[in-house]
């Protein structure tokens, strides 16, 4: 079974639809702009605000974000856009300290 996730591409930001039970291979490429997919900026660990730009701790460091790599630690992130990610994670945050 396969279950489509909704992903931007980190290019050219137009939707790609990836099975979410499958992994990004080291050639996928974008179907729009044939940037590639296996980099840190579509990773779930990426984010610029943090030490080596990777919440991974473990994970070796990468200098070109936007290059295909291979970071075993890759796992591919979500459609959220960076609103949507704070909300939750403040949600999550809130909730801890519920009555």
């Amino acid at each position: 079974m396969t279950e489509e996730a909704k992903v931007k591409c980190h290019s050219c930001k137009k939707e790609l639809e990836i099975d979410v039970n499958s992994r990004i291979s080291l050639s996928e490429e974008c179907e729009y702009c044939y940037a590639d997919l296996h980099v840190c900026k579509m990773c779930e660990f990426y984010d610029p605000k943090v030490y080596n730009e990777c919440r991974e701790t473990n994970a070796e460091r990468i200098v070109e974000k936007d290059k295909k790599n291979f970071c075993g630690y890759f796992k591919l992130t979500g459609s959220e856009d960076e609103d949507t990610k704070k909300r939750n994670l403040m949600d999550a945050a809130n909730s801890l300290f519920k009555d």
